[in-house]
């Protein structure tokens, strides 16, 4: 089939990868000139790391080069990025620079895409840099955007007046030197890594450097105590079940019913640690409630740097504010802070979240693809119950982005290939359905429109690769739990794909409905 998938970033180019594997015609586009998504130039902001280190950062079958540091810089991700398109023969099948501005059921198909339950195919069209616009069509699409394309930048009062007095407001992602900063007062607005990472940078040459924190969030040190890598703790499947899923499996069922003492008092230990080691009592700065209650939302590495800069004064932290309004003062730049504080602000960079979005969809498939609250309702992560021909990867952001995505792409070669057994189609939605419920609790609402499922990373891919009917060996699974996941482990499940799919679709009815055998119902 003739593919288009729309973003070049981690889910955009291992989905185009295994799909050109799968013996496919793809077109990946994206807007910015470089492959990466949000590793790319135009969005690097100064001090920007992975979060997780480089062996649980990558693709089971491309390593990341041993040069690299563990957790490597956002240049050194967007050259391996660079590095994985070129190994794989990606590159004559990037348009780079261009923007997808519509994608839309094909003319011949019309609305009635949804209503036969099957995909007639999709037009897209795109603008490049130049301002040439094209119309192409294609048989299937994917969306691969990315949860973290659109920084959602607050509306502040008086920006005018800010904006004139020479005051600049922008989105940590659009901030992209440090000595713009250089001898002037910044306020970082925000708590979580990005913000916290461009808080360092930015304080090495700014005149003043203050955290905007509405809220602390936890941080966990890279090196618990100094020496044990965080991820022993949190990047094994121990740690992944040390927080209840919707649906508990082996040594899960222990960790919540008899051992449910012992779990909580190994996730507030972390949290224990972390006092100590950052010194946040004496620096006011413990987030309130206990790490049991707030590390399942919004958990975040700490920044090399971030609290010795604020003990010894580079960086001044305001918990529990917000900006309530920019304004001009003796022709100087200014923001005032929800408890009057009024602060010298010539730069405002804005590490506040990102929206998910799809405006090159109709407002028709969206409100299809979306719930009444703007929640994706995606199957497996990955696929809309009721716009057949439509997938999307990326949507399951995680501690192993890569890895996920790797497993969602093999997911969606078996789909297109129809070889995967769904349930009914009114199961489907109500598997949906009660994701969203479960993440709802589970995140305590933060998980970003149902698009981000940590910690339940692990979760997602063993219930996609058991829908392939595939999976590593039992016995490095166990050793996973408590080694820290491998994503290498999993570098012969393509393949493995690759030579069932034919098999697997020749068991298949045009529908989708298995030949021979009747699926449970979920």
């Amino acid at each position: 089939m003739r593919i288009a998938i729309i973003g070049a970033g981690i889910a955009g180019l291992v989905t185009a990868k295994v799909l050109t594997q799968a013996g496919h015609e793809i077109q990946v586009f994206d807007r910015t000139p470089d492959v990466g998504g949000v590793w790319s130039r135009t969005r690097r902001y100064p001090g920007l790391t992975t979060q997780s280190p480089k062996a649980q950062y990558s693709f089971s079958d491309f390593p990341m080069p041993k040069e690299c540091p563990e957790w490597p810089s956002g240049e050194q991700v967007q050259a391996y990025l660079a590095a994985y398109a070129t190994a794989f023969g990606l590159d004559r099948r990037l348009r780079l620079s261009t923007e997808v501005t519509a994608a839309r059921p094909r003319a011949d198909a019309g609305t009635d895409i949804v209503a036969s339950g099957s995909s007639s195919g999709w037009t897209i069209e795109t603008t490049d840099s130049a301002g040439t616009h094209s119309t192409e069509d294609f048989d299937q699409l994917v969306v691969a955007n990315g949860v973290f394309c659109e920084p959602a930048i607050p509306s502040y009062p008086g920006v005018a007046d800010f904006t004139a007095a020479g005051g600049r407001l922008c989105a940590a992602t659009d901030f992209h030197d440090a000595q713009e900063a250089r001898g002037r007062h910044v306020l970082v607005v925000g708590y979580g890594k990005s913000a916290c990472d461009v808080a360092v940078a930015i304080s090495e040459v700014a005149e003043s450097t203050d955290v905007i924190a509405r809220q602390l969030l936890w941080k966990v040190p890279r090196r618990i105590g100094g020496f044990l890598n965080f991820k022993m703790l949190l990047l094994t499947r121990m740690g992944e079940g040390l927080f209840r899923y919707l649906r508990l499996r082996g040594f899960e069922k222990f960790l919540h019913g008899p051992g449910n003492g012992l779990r909580r008092r190994m996730v507030d230990s972390i949290g224990s640690v972390s006092v100590r080691q950052f010194g946040l009592r004496r620096l006011a700065l413990v987030p309130r409630g206990s790490m049991e209650g707030i590390v399942r939302g919004a958990i975040g590495l700490a920044t090399e740097g971030f609290f010795e800069a604020v003990a010894d004064g580079r960086i001044g932290v305001r918990r529990d504010q917000t900006i309530t309004r920019l304004l001009a003062r003796n022709g100087r730049p200014f923001a005032q802070l929800a408890d009057g504080t009024t602060l010298p602000a010539d730069l405002v960079v804005c590490a506040t979240g990102f929206t998910q979005a799809v405006p090159f969809l109709s407002p028709e498939l969206q409100g299809r693809l979306l719930d009444e609250r703007g929640n994706f309702m995606l199957y497996r992560q990955i696929m809309p119950p009721d716009i057949p021909g439509l997938y999307f990867n990326g949507y399951n952001s995680s501690f192993f982005s890569p890895l996920n995505a790797e497993m969602a792409a093999l997911w969606i070669a078996a789909a297109i290939a129809r070889a995967i057994p769904l349930p009914s189609p009114e199961n489907v939605r109500q598997a949906v359905i009660d994701q969203l419920a479960f993440l709802d609790t589970a995140t305590d609402g933060h998980h970003c429109k149902g698009t981000k499922i940590i910690p339940f990373s692990m979760h997602n891919v063993d219930e996609v690769l058991g829908d392939l009917g595939l999976n590593i060996n039992v016995l490095v699974r166990a050793s996973h739990w408590l080694n820290p996941i491998n994503p290498a482990a999993y570098r012969r499940l393509t393949p493995a794909l690759l030579r069932k799919l034919p098999r697997l679709a020749a068991q298949q009815l045009p529908d989708g409905r298995p030949r021979s055998r009747v699926v449970p119902e979920l």
